[in-house]
């Protein structure tokens, strides 16, 4: 079986179709079914679980029958907090083979890319169901209050709002634009008619750059931005309109500034100096951000810290500001430092002090071991979906930045085949729970990358998890990389918008919120090659079949009982034609176009 013919391989996935019901307490036994189209042979099926770290086996029977598939079903034990498990095969055309979330494989597999039950609560049904906005509140919109009140900070170098950003330099991080939480509130007509629902805001502490990662408090809005009464004047408007406001928080670092960092270095008796790691050894005498000294990082060691962070996280998301929850800044580094490693108590005691509200972790690699317990909901999608569209898409002219540096790797930005991007996406949906891939952000770009219109200038479809857009990216603004990618909004010049892109968006927002099986439904690919990947959305009440393409390519025929319909109904894009029992589709490109299956 080729990759190149996907329809074939047995499938499993964690969503309903597949795990019918998720577990909630040690004790529950769960069913889990693998579907195996009816052209391959599979003559056993079972399924490998662990038990106490111990590999267990359990047999699987065939439960269904379909014309286009067999089911396979197996019940497994929920012995442990998460589960790991992954399928089995033996005979037929398959011979010995292992089925988990990176596909079949005809050798012995390791661990990591195993499926995985949680006991878990899951996260929010707004969240996986919604669209997220995101905004950096300096250079969204203004009311004018800063340039009125004449209070400009002796750190800031106040920019016109026409003026693009230096973007490197050294006043880059404290160039203010002025923009404030009342233009937010004053522009939500906009983000409405996008069709976006989460509102995400990076921080709105005080601070001394706009970035605002380097808070000199968490206990008050910053009064540039109009202070803690504008935060809840937002948080007001904002709920009355059926949306959701979710805020940006440091967990790993805070600003040199701040009123603990500061009362830790005038006295070592302070209550604070365990807050943070000083060493006369160390650059400046304490660990900071990337060695970036306006940036200390916090130790999780301490109980005290544990505890007012805690607290922090919780007043925010009580009235009368009442967040929704919290994008957490560079989350695979909180709690490690050297020989502590405490990232996973520390997800999961913020988590508990949430409640029922939302967390998302930052995390620009492989977030996997992060999202297997209780702790973040999910992730910033940057290594498992930003990171493989952007070298399927990119442009023949880059910024010179990617042509030399991509993400830490010092080669620049490769140009690989659909095949090669498949194969990356799937890698990072196995080893961890379903939810958490449902949870975690489809992102395009944000404040702390190039444009992606400035990186391809076109636009991918939806794939599983919950999309963002950056401000802008929905009329066309460019950024050659993070600090100038942060333009401001142009609001009033309304003709510089691409027009086309923003209805584009609109169309992509209303399907994708107005379709169950794009927010919650399994994965499964039909066609894959160097310029085209068609992929199904599944739910027992709807089923998707999609098709992105870079570039014009051969016509994709696929047997309609293999696709188990008799006719697709075009959603977006264009018509796929049917002759006799064959499906061909579009051939054009770059198009991304959506069927629905009936």
């Amino acid at each position: 079986m080729s990759l190149r013919a996907p329809l074939s391989e047995p499938h499993h996935d964690g969503s309903p179709l597949y795990v019918p019901e998720q577990p909630t307490e040690i004790g529950d036994e769960v069913t889990v079914r693998l579907r195996v189209p009816r052209e391959t042979a599979v003559d056993e099926a079972a399924v490998r679980y662990l038990r106490d770290g111990e590999p267990r086996g359990v047999t699987a029977v065939i439960d269904e029958e379909t014309e286009t598939d067999t089911w396979w079903s197996a019940t497994v034990p929920v012995w442990n907090p998460t589960v790991p498990y992954r399928w089995v095969l033996g005979g037929g055309d398959v011979g010995y083979a292992w089925v988990n979330g990176a596909g079949l494989f005809r050798h012995d597999v390791p661990d990591d890319l195993d499926f995985m039950l949680s006991v878990a609560p899951l996260g929010p049904d707004w969240h996986a169901e919604g669209v997220v906005y995101e905004i950096f509140p300096d250079r969204f919109a203004t009311t004018g209050a800063f340039a009125r009140n004449g209070n400009v900070p002796d750190w800031a170098v106040p920019r016109d709002w026409a003026d693009l950003p230096t973007g490197r330099g050294p006043e880059t991080p404290r160039e203010l634009f002025g923009g404030d939480l009342g233009g937010v509130e004053q522009h939500l007509d906009h983000i409405e008619r996008l069709g976006a629902s989460i509102v995400y805001l990076t921080p709105f502490f005080p601070a001394t750059s706009t970035h605002r990662y380097d808070a000199s408090s968490f206990g008050r809005v910053d009064p540039l931005l109009g202070g803690d009464e504008a935060l809840a004047s937002l948080a007001r408007a904002v709920h009355a309109r059926g949306l959701r406001l979710i805020g940006d928080l440091t967990l790993n670092h805070c600003g040199s500034a701040h009123e603990w960092f500061v009362a830790a270095q005038q006295s070592a008796d302070a209550p604070e100096r365990e807050f943070f790691y000083f060493d006369d050894a160390l650059p400046g005498g304490y660990e900071a951000w990337m060695g970036v000294r306006s940036l200390p990082k916090l130790a999780w060691g301490s109980p005290e810290l544990r505890r007012r962070m805690t607290e922090i996280t919780r007043r925010w998301l009580e009235p009368p500001y009442d967040l929704d929850g919290w994008r957490i800044d560079v989350a695979n580094m909180v709690g490690r430092y050297r020989e502590l490693a405490v990232t996973t108590s520390v997800a999961r005691e913020i988590r508990r002090s949430v409640g029922g509200k939302l967390l998302v972790a930052e995390h620009g690699h492989d977030f996997r071991a992060d999202l297997q317990g209780d702790g973040w909901h999910g992730s910033m999608n940057y290594s498992g979906f930003l990171r493989p569209v952007w070298t399927w898409l990119r442009g023949e002219e880059l910024p010179e930045e990617l042509l030399n540096f991509f993400w830490s790797i010092p080669i620049g930005l490769p140009r690989l085949s659909g095949e090669n991007v498949v194969s990356g996406m799937r890698s990072f949906r196995g080893g961890i729970p379903w939810d958490r891939v449902l949870h975690s952000w489809t992102l395009l770009d944000s404040h702390d990358t190039a444009r992606f219109r400035t990186v391809a200038g076109s636009r991918e479809g939806q794939l599983v998890g919950v999309p963002m857009v950056f401000a802008g990216d929905e009329i066309g603004l460019q950024g050659d990389w993070g600090e100038d990618a942060r333009r401001t909004m142009p609001w009033s010049r309304p003709e510089t918008w691409d027009g086309p892109t923003l209805d584009g968006y609109r169309a992509l927002v209303a399907l994708r919120r107005s379709s169950p099986a794009l927010a919650r439904g399994g994965m499964r690919y039909a066609h894959v090659s160097a310029d085209a990947i068609a992929y199904l959305r599944e739910l027992p009440g709807e089923r998707l079949l999609c098709l992105a393409a870079r570039a014009g390519h051969e016509p994709i025929r696929l047997p309609l009982a293999t696709l188990g319909c008799v006719a697709l109904e075009t959603l977006t894009g264009g018509d796929a034609e049917v002759r006799g029992d064959v499906a061909v589709l579009p051939h054009d490109g770059p198009a991304f176009h959506v069927w629905r299956l009936t």
